[in-house]
């Protein structure tokens, strides 16, 4: 009789792609909204947010804006920094609700940077578009995750303050000169980043908490 079982040989073979589901799901659909998106009459940007917006008590643009794109080389570039960033932040996640948890730290990330992109410059019409607020709300809750060894690091901690500061500084210099993939003819919105970046480095502490995958690990709150 011939044993079906494993080959106690025979290493066990390496996933060609090791992406948790979620960030892979939302890199995803990226462009395929790109590709639809092009499709409209107007290009989708009856959907876009404007700052003018919260004056008139329309909220709607604060979730459908990070639906939008404005280039394909934008759609790339946020399509791999999800994946990118949004695959430790998933991996921490992994008790109770977390696949909850993980797309309510996204929507609301990218929520927040529209805000606050609209608090800054009241009674905008300009157009916001995009799903950078809310990848950089991944990124700000990865960069509590670096060195971690699977908790999150404190928020104050010499790592995260150095990181938070290069990437603040990188936003600033994008933002400013306009040196960003897709942005030609286009203001880069570096406060949206910003305020999204804020709420992921603040929001990573209590998930982390409450559905870190390790609940024999400490994790931060702060």
């Amino acid at each position: 009789m011939q044993d079906l079982g494993e080959d106690r040989g025979t290493a066990p073979r390496e996933k060609i792609l090791n992406a948790p589901f979620l960030p892979a799901l939302i890199a995803a659909s990226m462009p395929v909204l790109y590709f639809f998106q092009e499709r409209l009459p107007d290009q989708g940007l009856s959907m876009a947010f404007r700052a003018a917006d919260l004056e008139q008590g329309r909220f709607s643009g604060l979730f459908t804006s990070m639906l939008l794109h404005g280039s394909w080389p934008h759609v790339a570039m946020n399509a791999v920094a999800a994946l990118a960033f949004g695959a430790p932040v998933a991996r921490l996640l992994g008790r109770g609700l977390a696949p909850l948890a993980f797309v309510a730290l996204y929507i609301c990330s990218g929520a927040v940077a529209a805000l606050g992109y609209g608090l800054c410059h009241p009674g905008s019409l300009d157009p916001l578009v995009g799903a950078s607020g809310a990848v950089f709300g991944l990124i700000g809750a990865a960069t509590r995750l670096m060195g971690g060894g699977g908790r999150v690091l404190p928020l104050f901690h010499p790592a995260v303050l150095r990181a938070s500061a290069a990437w603040m500084a990188v936003n600033l210099v994008a933002g400013l000169i306009g040196l960003a993939p897709g942005a030609e003819g286009a203001r880069i919105a570096w406060e949206a980043h910003a305020f999204g970046f804020l709420f992921g480095i603040l929001a990573v502490g209590p998930l982390g908490a409450w559905f870190g995958a390790r609940p024999d690990l400490p994790q931060t709150r702060v």
